[in-house]
């Protein structure tokens, strides 16, 4: 409680008086320079060159302003739209009384006890990227803290009229507040060119979508394990196919090498067999091509030993070993034990000790709990499209990230909204939304002619029935 002493009454109570107006006026327009600069240079102009001088600048700027927008709209829809969008949303609706009362409809403002003042949390900043998305930058009011916003988040995005709210805290006392006010993706994705060359291929940033952003979905699989998360048709096909399709050139020239476990019986990924080093249908054929990578990443880990380097090249010899998995509960949880036992541990060794041998894994599951998922912690990066269940979201994106926004289990499971999904942002820690590219059979089709290990660019290829040869256990080599 706000005291002082007094000499000869003792302690007394603090007043009840809050700062005056125009001290408060002066404040704000010390945060906010241009209500006054922008008048006065306008005035200053009028008088030094006159009123039809300032207006026709300033109706030239509009012209000019519209014809870019409508001569170029992708370069006006870069740098220009988010800033206006971002300027006309901060003063329409973050700012004032309209924010004030969104605030206090939903429980977010303080009242001072003693004053009866209403302090509301301050929009430090308003980012705008596309039309959908609002990133606010918000200072709590004294005795708020991330959860009293957090349990509020559901409210907020009511008040707002928004689809979702999701939040998170930046600096101490300042929040993220991400409002995604309609849904980002009215149109399927379209699949990602093939790179004319291998040296147009960045492994580490896989552009294989488009995230709630404007900006591009980049996956890595160089240094990292991928366990990507979705009910049946919610579009873990696109991130099977998009990432073989961003990185064709590399398989072509022999820089990356795929192998593919289905244990589906192929169904999925028969289609593009010709661009699998090592090709797996059943469990045993599961465990000797896990075996195989295994051996490959003991030999590497003796030759970074012997010759004293710490990383690998990317090359013909050193090639990336990337094994993918289609349906892993398969492989982790619904085979006989002791396969099962064998392939979790095969699968554990090289999630663990791979990344800097080159041997990365993607795995595709439904249902991804630790019963069935015993490996899960180890993926490095996890994505969760469409799922069935709340608790899933957090099973796969960490605990809170559906508190946070990742409302994946609200994602409508029709063909329409397949490829939609979340991934934590590595520097925020928020839910990003995103969309996976679609890749038809026929783009399929393309990739296997023109990025299959035996073909070269220009090639008309005529592709073997079989490349393959088998082992005596019958495993794809």
């Amino acid at each position: 409680m706000n005291t002082m002493m007094d000499a000869r009454h003792g302690p007394v109570r603090g007043s009840t008086r809050s700062v005056g107006r125009e001290w408060r006026g002066a404040l704000w327009l010390l945060r906010h320079p241009g209500f006054v600069l922008v008048p006065a240079l306008l005035v200053a102009a009028w008088s030094w060159f006159g009123w039809g001088v300032v207006a026709a600048t300033i109706g030239g700027a509009l012209v000019d302003l519209v014809v870019w927008a409508r001569l170029h709209p992708a370069s006006f829809d870069r740098w220009l739209a988010p800033w206006l969008r971002a300027w006309r949303r901060r003063w329409t609706t973050y700012r004032g009384r309209n924010w004030a009362g969104v605030l206090a409809d939903c429980e977010l403002v303080r009242e001072n006890r003693r004053t009866g003042e209403m302090t509301v949390p301050r929009v430090l900043r308003v980012r705008s990227a596309t039309r959908s998305i609002d990133t606010l930058y918000v200072r709590m009011a004294r005795g708020q803290d991330l959860r009293t916003w957090t349990d509020r988040a559901d409210a907020l995005a009511a008040a707002l009229f928004a689809h979702r709210v999701a939040i998170t805290k930046v600096r101490p006392a300042v929040l993220a507040v991400v409002v995604e006010r309609e849904m980002p993706f009215p149109n399927v994705v379209p699949a990602p060119e093939i790179p004319s060359d291998s040296r147009d291929v960045d492994l580490s940033a896989l552009d294989v979508g488009d995230n709630e952003h404007g900006g591009p979905f980049r996956l890595s699989v160089v240094g990292k394990h991928v366990l990507t998360a979705g009910a049946s048709g919610a579009g873990k096909g696109s991130l099977i196919w998009a990432p073989l399709r961003a990185m064709g050139p590399l398989i072509r020239d022999g820089e990356v090498r795929v192998s593919m476990i289905d244990l589906k019986g192929g169904a999925e990924t028969e289609r593009g067999r010709p661009l699998f080093a090592r090709y797996a249908t059943t469990m045993g054929q599961a465990i000797g091509l896990l075996t195989e990578v295994r051996d490959a990443m003991k030999a590497r880990q003796e030759l970074m030993r012997t010759t004293g380097i710490r990383s690998l090249p990317v090359d013909r010899d050193t090639p990336v070993e990337l094994v993918m998995i289609d349906e892993m509960a398969m492989l982790t949880a619904y085979g006989d034990r002791g396969d099962v036992r064998e392939a979790l541990r095969l699968l554990a060794e090289i999630l663990t000790q791979g990344r800097a041998c080159l041997i990365s894994v993607m795995g595709y599951v439904q249902e991804p709990s630790k019963d069935v998922i015993d490996v899960r912690e180890l993926f490095t990066t996890r994505v969760c499209l469409g799922v069935t269940a709340a608790s899933h979201v957090d099973m796969v994106l960490g605990d809170g990230a559906r508190e946070r926004g990742a409302l994946a289990d609200e994602i409508p499971g029709d063909p329409e909204h397949a490829g939609i999904g979340f991934v934590i942002d590595s520097t925020s820690r928020l839910p990003v939304r995103f969309r996976a590219a679609y890749v038809s059979d026929a783009e399929i089709d393309e990739l296997v002619e023109r990025c299959h290990p035996w073909a070269r660019p220009g090639d008309v290829v005529d592709m073997p029935l079989d490349p393959f040869l088998d082992d005596e256990d019958g495993a794809t080599l």
